[in-house]
């Protein structure tokens, strides 16, 4: 029988509800019962995590904490969490979960270009700040390019922000022009390191989808794996078996 897989989500309930499509999409399954079965804590009143790392708002992780606490007292094996930036605090929710927590930025490391390209990286300020994937893939050698700082406050943080308010065309217009420049200046690939970006840049269709990372794919499929029993490379070190 496939694990049960817990979802972490409401950060923000667009990008929940696209981990779970592409969750469905990625698993190989004949009938509705080879899919993965799955407990959502889909809550978006969890304290917004940007103003938590850059100064000022309140800590997320009780928050997180409890829905960790929920999703293991009904029976979730494993936890997948669609939200980048709520990662900053994932050694303490893992410490605290009693079950794993599948890490998104592990889950990208098989998606990640062989050799010496850089590698392009949007993402919130917030997650950027707490180099949250570089330091992560550090042992990978990358060379990271990321927008100037006001071509993110012109690009980036508005397309979040847009997708949070389901203006998903304006999102992706705004989106594609950050990746088309990371892309100009060399990267071979462009990690979509906040989860309200894919959807942002599929809503318009963009032909840049193919120069990027997709990280919510990148964990839906992590998850499937897991759940499946499946021999994925890294699921077993993302469980942490």
């Amino acid at each position: 029988m496939p694990r049960l897989l817990g979802v972490l989500g409401g950060m923000g309930p667009l990008a929940t509800v696209d981990f779970l499509q592409k969750l469905i999409e990625v698993t190989p399954a004949k009938v509705d019962q080879d899919h993965v079965p799955v407990i959502v804590y889909g809550v978006p009143q969890i304290p917004p995590r940007v103003p938590a790392i850059m100064g000022g708002g309140e800590s997320p992780l009780p928050a997180l904490l409890a829905g960790v606490e929920t999703l293991r007292r009904a029976g979730a094996e494993a936890i997948a969490m669609p939200c980048n930036t709520a990662h900053f605090w994932y050694e303490a929710m893992q410490w605290e979960a009693g079950i794993p927590i599948l890490h998104i930025v592990d889950a990208c490391r098989d998606e990640l270009p062989k050799g010496n390209a850089p590698v392009g990286l949007l993402g919130t300020e917030a997650a950027l700040a707490a180099r949250i994937y570089q330091d992560r893939l550090a042992e990978q050698g990358l060379e990271f390019l990321i927008n100037a700082p006001e071509r993110r406050a012109e690009w980036v943080v508005p397309a979040i922000a847009l997708v949070k308010q389901g203006r998903l065309e304006g999102a992706g217009r705004l989106a594609e022009r950050a990746v088309a420049e990371l892309v100009g200046q060399g990267a071979e690939r462009v990690i979509l390191a906040c989860t309200e970006l894919p959807p942002a840049l599929a809503a318009i269709k963009s032909p840049y989808l193919v120069n990027t990372i997709d990280p919510t794919l990148a964990l839906a499929k992590a998850s499937s794996a897991w759940s499946l029993g499946l021999d994925v490379a890294g699921t077993q070190r993302l469980a942490g078996e």
